[in-house]
């Protein structure tokens, strides 16, 4: 029997290459074929080294030849595994949002240094210098945001926009806010795989109405994670402040969270390390500092890494407590946590200023599949 060139081209179609998301023929790996009688060769080239990838592909050929042109035709198959020019994209592409003029990443290496409430307490502070403010609330498993701006109970509404529902944000002490928490009972824990996180942080970054911002604070969770990576892929990342304590272990994990956002894959320029916690002062003793966790801590390891040191805050029970009630320690006028958090917060937006007059727009990243192993890339 006389084999068909177009019977076998259409055959091959129903054949997807591993890693490529489309039939071989689609996606060019069908490179030649040549028939003699019922003799067939085939010229095949794949993105994909490994054997299992080769085997597999050598076997479908087969399968698919004799079932659908002729089970008895002799087939010899040369595959060919040549890299990929361009890896394929396998997440969302980021994109700018419309009216948000800088967003601004608070991250920590290890929980439990303050990182919300620092953010929490930033976010308040440029909106009493007149900022426009949004506060994405990204910490999908511990959403601590609802509580501290004292709007646990309320729910953000549907607005129409050009035709579209949108979500709009809502609004405490002047900073537009969206979390996770606004959707899920106090007692409700989240159990969410990678993806359904990601899902529902677009559709709170995409899916809202924040209208003109001029600085969008983005609280994430602790570590150095899939949360990190899917936001900075989804929006483009002014710079990054890192929050620590001055002990040890905290600090290590900072130097983590420096390195993160450093890499030359990702490169969010990190504004500066605040350092929380930073000493004791009895309201009985003013004048004395204890330094529980360490002194100087984290400002010293901004010298090391040669990154902004952006200031200090003591541990204040007051701060806490601010939190706890939902009013912003920030938000209590003439307190020397009032000052700290404004020095700190124009130190922010001076670091903000000088990144955007010295360097290009950040890019969002993109997550690529190659090889069989994910990386992270610039777009």
């Amino acid at each position: 029997m006389k084999l068909d060139k177009k019977e076998v081209l259409k055959a091959l179609e129903h054949i997807t290459v591993p890693g490529e998301g489309q039939n071989m023929v689609e996606s060019g790996a069908v490179k030649n074929i040549q028939i003699f009688g019922d003799e067939v060769e085939i010229d095949i080239t794949i993105n994909n080294p490994s054997l299992q990838a080769r085997k597999k592909t050598e076997v479908e050929i087969l399968k698919i030849i004799h079932k659908e042109v002729y089970e008895k035709a002799k087939i010899k198959i040369n595959l060919k595994v040549e890299a990929a020019a361009k890896p394929k994209t396998n997440e969302i592409k980021g994109k700018p949002i419309p009216g948000i003029q800088n967003i601004i990443a608070v991250a920590s290496g290890k929980g439990g240094v303050g990182k919300s409430t620092v953010t929490a307490n930033l976010a308040v502070t440029l909106a009493k210098m007149g900022f426009k403010v949004g506060l994405l609330d990204a910490d999908i498993y511990g959403p601590s945001m609802p509580i501290m701006f004292d709007v646990a109970q309320e729910k953000p509404l549907a607005v129409n926009v050009a035709g579209k529902s949108k979500m709009k944000p809502v609004e405490s002490y002047g900073v537009k806010l969206l979390s996770i928490g606004f959707f899920t009972q106090p007692s409700q824990a989240v159990i969410w795989r990678g993806p359904m996180a990601s899902k529902a942080l677009n559709q709170m970054i995409f899916d809202a109405h924040w209208g003109d911002i001029d600085f969008m604070l983005i609280d994430l969770p602790p570590g150095t994670g899939d949360i990190h990576l899917s936001i900075m892929q989804a929006m483009p990342v002014t710079g990054a402040v890192i929050v620590s304590t001055p002990q040890e272990v905290a600090l290590a994990d900072a130097k983590k969270g420096v390195a993160m956002f450093q890499q030359d894959s990702i490169n969010v320029p990190v504004l500066g390390i605040v350092e929380n916690m930073a000493y004791f002062t009895p309201e009985e003793l003013p004048e004395n500092k204890y330094y529980i966790f360490g002194k100087e801590g984290a400002k010293h390891l901004s010298e090391d890494l040669k990154v902004p040191f952006l200031g200090e805050i003591p541990l204040v029970q007051s701060i806490r407590e601010a939190g706890d009630v939902g009013r912003p320690a920030a938000l209590q006028t003439a307190t020397p946590i009032e000052a700290a958090f404004e020095e700190i917060t124009k130190n922010v937006v001076q670091e903000v200023v000088q990144r955007n007059k010295n360097l290009p727009p950040t890019e969002a990243i993109k997550i690529t599949t190659m090889a069989g192993c994910s990386t992270v890339k610039k777009k």
